[in-house]
This record gives C-alpha cells, sequence and structure tokens, in this order.
C-alpha cells in the first residue's frame, strides 16, 4: 500500500483571460484574492450563554453590524447544561455558536465573503456575553496565488 503525498495547502489558479469579469463577492485586499474572511473566536468567562432569546437578538445584531444579510437563524437549547449550538445563515455565508455556559465558553464562527466586515461582530458578542477574555483568529478562505 503506497501512501498519497500530502498536498500543498494552497492551489495555484491561473489568471482570468483579459477581459473576463472577476469573480463575484471575492475579496481584494493588501495584495490577496480570496473567497472570504473566517474569523474563529472563542469567548472565556461569559455570562448570558443559555439564554436563548438573548443568543438569537444577538446573532441578529452581529449579522446587522457586518453587513451581512439575514436568511435564517436556527438554534437550539440543550439540556441539563443549557448549551446553545445553531447558526445565522447568510446570504454572505454563516455565523455559528457553540456555548458551554457551565464553563463559561463560547465558540463562534463567523465567516463572510464581499464587503462585509466581520471583527464588527466581536464589540456585539463582549456587550451580550461580557466575556473575561476574546481569543480571535482570521482565516482567509480560497486565498489565491
Amino acid at each position: 500500500m503506497t501512501k498519497n503525498a500530502a498536498k500543498p495547502a494552497l492551489y495555484e489558479v491561473p489568471a482570468q483571460p483579459e477581459g473576463t469579469p472577476e469573480e463575484e463577492h471575492f475579496i481584494n485586499k493588501d495584495g490577496m484574492r480570496y473567497a472570504g474572511q473566517h474569523l474563529i473566536i472563542d469567548l472565556w468567562g461569559g455570562k448570558n450563554l443559555d439564554n436563548l432569546a438573548l443568543v438569537k437578538q444577538t446573532l441578529t445584531e452581529a449579522v446587522e453590524a457586518i453587513g451581512a444579510t439575514l436568511l435564517n437563524i436556527d438554534l437550539h437549547h440543550f439540556e441539563p447544561n443549557g448549551g446553545i449550538s445553531g447558526v445565522a445563515v447568510l446570504a454572505e455565508s454563516h455565523m455559528s455558536i457553540h456555548s458551554w455556559p457551565e464553563k463559561g465558553y463560547a465558540a463562534l464562527d463567523v465567516f463572510v465573503c464581499g464587503d462585509c466586515q466581520p471583527a464588527k461582530a466581536i464589540p456585539v458578542l463582549r456587550r451580550a456575553f461580557l466575556p473575561d477574555n476574546i481569543q480571535c483568529t482570521e482565516l482567509k478562505r480560497g486565498l489565491i496565488l
């Protein structure tokens, strides 16, 4: 049995011919071209992470703050710990949350394309969940070399 060689993390995409319109909603910033921005957000020491109505309101406000278009929100409230998992489906991609209120922890994703500004979700999350600490990692999805 032979093992396949690991594939590179980035793939080169041929340039478009002259006169071909750019892909809709791709981002051109700081000399890079990519499909979207993906924030991986960890909230520690958070409060209200079991409050279903507040989570829904917060996701709705965060979507507005980043300049995205909300299509649907689907949330599930777990028992007995009260954790919440759910997603806001956006025209530009998605925002998701998974909370562990007994640990004061929530994991969120904000993935968007186009002109949205995902970092603008962070102050909304901070006001709603009052975390002691927020850790955020930004990924550029669909990076074209």
